[in-house]
């Protein structure tokens, strides 16, 4: 058991000495201190040296060549899919696909399993206190796919009126749940995990913002048994333009590609093309 008084100090002069930008002053005799990480985290030493490892020993294309680099530089790509996938417990790290952040995640999604999956007749539920990535990719889609978007409301304290998601998820054809596992604005944190079951029963997937979420607490993706789950690297210390979309295996399989390129063909001819 732990008690109180053998919890160790927090070292704040320790934390900020990771992180060569706070070694400056805001004015004079002012030590700078940043407090917009909920926008985009600032990079500790280990993260700038990786990177800056990278450039200076191993860069080169991953899963294109034969040669020592490209080994080096695939085993440390596929070995960073590998830290992911135990870091939010997915079953497989063929779940965890790369992206350039939340906002691609989403989009990523919307313009496959979306476009293949919702049309005329269906909804899409969502909740007033998504931030606008998971709200106009599917503005854009539906104006062009006619499906209709609903959103769940709040109540006066801040939190998700999960008795309105609950007669929303009864009376209408919701073919997707889009919601925020953590609000940016009022720190709200969702039940994502029964959120997901009420989904399920109601025959729904749902797709997950976790881009406030992952930083801060634990996530295990097989426990709240959500279809998907988006974030991103710069909000947690990582590098900017680097995000994680994860998804089941199975919906991964039913999904068009998002993107057509070298990298994800089995087969090109001038007649077609396989993948």
């Amino acid at each position: 058991m732990v008690t109180v008084d053998k919890i160790p100090p927090y070292d704040v002069e320790a934390i900020r000495e990771d992180f060569p930008v706070l070694h400056q002053e805001h004015h004079s005799g002012v030590p700078l201190v940043f407090l917009d990480n909920a926008a985009s985290s600032q990079k500790p030493i280990a993260v700038i040296e990786a990177m800056n490892d990278y450039y200076r020993k191993y860069h080169a294309n991953v899963h294109r060549g034969i040669h020592k680099l490209s080994e080096q530089a695939t085993e440390a790509y596929e070995g960073a899919r590998r830290k992911v996938r135990k870091f939010i417990n997915a079953s497989s790290h063929r779940e965890v696909i790369y992206t350039r952040g939340t906002t691609e995640g989403i989009n990523l999604v919307a313009q496959t399993w979306g476009r293949a999956n919702l049309g005329h007749g269906d909804v899409l539920l969502t909740t007033v206190m998504e931030h606008h990535a998971n709200i106009v990719p599917w503005q854009i889609l539906a104006a062009e796919k006619g499906f209709t978007i609903q959103y769940v409301p709040m109540l006066p304290d801040g939190t998700l009126d999960m008795d309105a998601y609950k007669q929303m998820l009864h009376d209408n054809p919701v073919k997707l749940v889009a919601a925020v596992h953590a609000s940016n604005v009022l720190g709200t944190v969702n039940p994502v995990q029964e959120m997901a079951r009420l989904a399920h029963e109601a025959g729904a997937l749902i797709l997950i913002d976790g881009a406030q979420s992952v930083p801060h607490m634990l996530v295990d993706v097989q426990a709240l048994d959500c279809d998907f789950f988006v974030f991103s690297g710069h909000k947690m210390a990582g590098p900017t333009g680097i995000g994680i979309l994860y998804s089941k295996r199975d919906v991964l399989e039913s999904m068009p590609p998002f993107m057509g390129g070298g990298d994800m063909i089995s087969n090109v001819s001038f007649e077609g093309s396989t993948w």
